[in-house]
């Protein structure tokens, strides 16, 4: 990791262990040509039931990466407790009226989107920029 000097490293709440366990299962951001595609790979994105007239998201699908699922959650766990903005993001959640395992989904997919772009365009995470 330190050889690698990536900026995932930037991120509040991700260090070596997860940084690498993300950047291992990703492998080459240039394969995502967006955060839903990245989304997707890790399996966080919601299932889609759809029948005549009704259109329903529920669960998530849980098809993608285990281990990049489980690095992501935990970073999530992490990243609400040390980023203030996050934290507010996943105050913001809970205060609608969502589980906390349920919240915490709703900041890994943040969390995804932050990656993506910290990756993608090689720049180190800045907290201004969520706000």
């Amino acid at each position: 990791m330190t050889q690698l000097d990536s900026p995932i490293l930037s991120i509040p709440s991700i260090g070596f262990r997860l940084g690498e366990t993300i950047l291992a299962e990703i492998r080459d951001i240039q394969n995502f040509q967006s955060p839903s595609q990245l989304l997707a790979f890790a399996g966080l994105e919601p299932s889609i039931h759809r029948s005549g007239q009704l259109d329903n998201e529920g669960h998530m699908v849980k098809r993608g990466s285990p281990h990049l699922r489980w690095a992501l959650i935990q970073a999530a766990r992490l990243a609400a407790r040390f980023s203030p903005t996050i934290g507010a993001y996943l105050d913001k959640k809970l205060a609608e009226g969502k589980h906390f395992n349920v919240a915490i989904t709703h900041v890994a997919k943040k969390l995804v989107r932050i990656i993506f772009f910290v990756l993608k365009f090689n720049q180190p995470f800045d907290e201004q920029k969520l706000k």
